[in-house]
């Protein structure tokens, strides 16, 4: 239904000097979106309040309405285009009325939870882009085709919105990092079986991807009133540091169904782990935190395994902030199971004394587009120790990359194995009672293939090229005798 629509903002955006890059797109759509919605909240709001005879105060005053700017009509409903801004009235409106006041609902809101603070947050982290007037005039009108008044509207939008961060991470450059393959997302779901009052946290959320999928997981079936406003309310949270993918995120999230998601815009790691009380501990942490970054050494010193590396600071991160009982599923790349610095390996004995490694879900090249390195991802629970991990070894059967990409049948297996640990060709078992004590080696060493021919070493290789030569000596000479 809106499909076309999309694709005639991404035109307009194509066109436009000030967007280069998928990135740019994802940006520019998501602030217009969310004004959309936020107009279509607030009408259907007004017409609830009308029935009961109630009046309603609008967030957005009368003059920055987006009937007001974005779509005016005649009184037949149809575009008025005498009153519309355009050109550089448009952008001049837009840059130095529309953005400073939206950015001013920051100071005004009464608490970060609000929808008023998440309007402020919003348009302090972003800019427009638009160079044209006549562009963004286009955009306008076909953003306000669109309608968020439907459960069946948002559904679709939704997966339109999926697909550009998709896109956004098949780009390349940093645009990766905001994505998870969803079909990855929704098998470590089923794995760690979240339910209704449990309380969900990503501390690196990216575009939410983890937090709306664990939405719509929980969305199934008949849900009475208490639990709808459970999930709205009391289920879900996220933490982001970058501008851009913290818009993503809630942007996503209202889309998915979410009013007004609980996105907080930090950086995580900035948090000293001693500090973290019961009360902020979660039920199920699902996340894939950034790795091959490096923190600087004041950020370190919240942790008690000090290291640059971003990743093994979030692990550290979960285990703490996981309630006793929590479940949690963290994609991290696979060097960690054997890297032999201090760290990693005092990181590995933490993993293993302070909850049970049950699962190690090993995820092939290519799983994540762009990134050059191969991933695993650590299913574990908060308390007694581990003593069996049970590895899986994800072999789709062919090469993955942009147009064969992971589906939701690559992990059927997986998920069905799981759920009783079977052993087979490709999962096993391992008891930590055999994990050398001293590396905490935990890599995937699958006992059911035959191990790979050893390398020859360097002299080996140069004696059979020197043989070689000679023997092609030998034949030339012949030949040159014949001749």
């Amino acid at each position: 239904m809106f499909e076309q629509t999309f694709k005639n903002i991404d035109d307009f955006l194509w066109k436009e000097a000030g967007c280069t890059t998928e990135l740019d797109y994802t940006e520019q759509t998501s602030w217009l979106l969310f004004l959309k919605y936020l107009d279509d909240l607030e009408q259907e709001r007004s017409m609830e309040a009308e029935l009961v005879g109630k009046s309603y105060e609008f967030i957005i005053d009368a003059a920055h309405q987006w009937s007001v700017w974005a779509a005016p009509k005649t009184a037949e409903g149809k575009p008025d285009h005498d009153t519309a801004l355009v050109g550089d009235d448009l952008i001049d409106y837009v840059n130095q009325q529309l953005f400073p006041y939206l950015q001013g609902f920051r100071e005004r809101a009464t608490s970060p939870d609000t929808i008023e603070y998440k309007i402020g947050e919003i348009f302090s982290e972003i800019k427009n882009r638009f160079q044209s007037g006549y562009s963004l005039r286009d955009a306008l009108e076909y953003i306000d085709e669109l309608r968020f008044r439907s459960q069946q509207e948002k559904h679709e939008l939704s997966h339109l919105y999926e697909a550009k961060i998709k896109n956004m991470g098949n780009a390349g450059r940093n645009g990766g990092e905001y994505y998870t393959p969803r079909p990855l997302i929704r098998a470590m779901i089923q794995v760690l079986k979240p339910k209704i009052g449990d309380r969900v946290y990503d501390g690196a959320c990216g575009s939410a991807g983890f937090l709306c999928e664990t939405y719509d997981y929980l969305r199934r079936g008949d849900l009475t009133t208490k639990q709808l406003d459970i999930l709205q309310a009391e289920t879900f949270t996220g933490k982001e540091k970058k501008s851009l993918a913290y818009v993503i995120a809630i942007m996503n999230m209202i889309l998915h169904g979410i009013d007004a998601p609980n996105i907080i815009h930090t950086n995580t790691l900035s948090e000293n782990l001693s500090d973290i009380q019961d009360k902020q501990r979660f039920d199920v942490i699902l996340a894939n935190p950034p790795f091959g970054g490096k923190e600087r050494k004041e950020v370190q010193q919240n942790f008690p395994i000090k290291t640059g590396e971003t990743a093994f600071l979030f692990l550290q991160h979960f285990i703490k902030i996981l309630k006793v009982g929590g479940r949690a599923g963290v994609v991290i790349k696979n060097t960690f199971l054997s890297n032999s610095d201090n760290a990693s390996k005092a990181l590995r004995q933490e993993l293993l004394s302070s909850g049970n490694l049950h699962t190690i879900l090993d995820c092939p090249s290519g799983t994540f587009i762009g990134a050059g390195v191969k991933t695993v991802v650590l299913f574990f629970e908060k308390g007694a120790p581990t003593q069996k991990i049970w590895y899986y070894q994800l072999d789709p059967g062919r090469n993955m990359g942009k147009t064969n990409s992971l589906n939701d049948e690559d992990l059927r297996e997986f998920v069905e194995f799981q759920s009783g640990l079977v052993e087979s060709e490709k999962s096993w078992l391992v008891d930590v009672a055999n994990i050398d004590p001293e590396s905490f080696d935990l890599s995937v060493k699958n006992p059911n293939k035959a191990e790979e021919a050893p390398l020859r070493s360097p002299l080996e290789i140069m004696n059979e090229i020197a043989a070689l030569d000679a023997e092609s000596a030998g034949i030339l000479a012949g030949i040159g005798g014949m001749l």
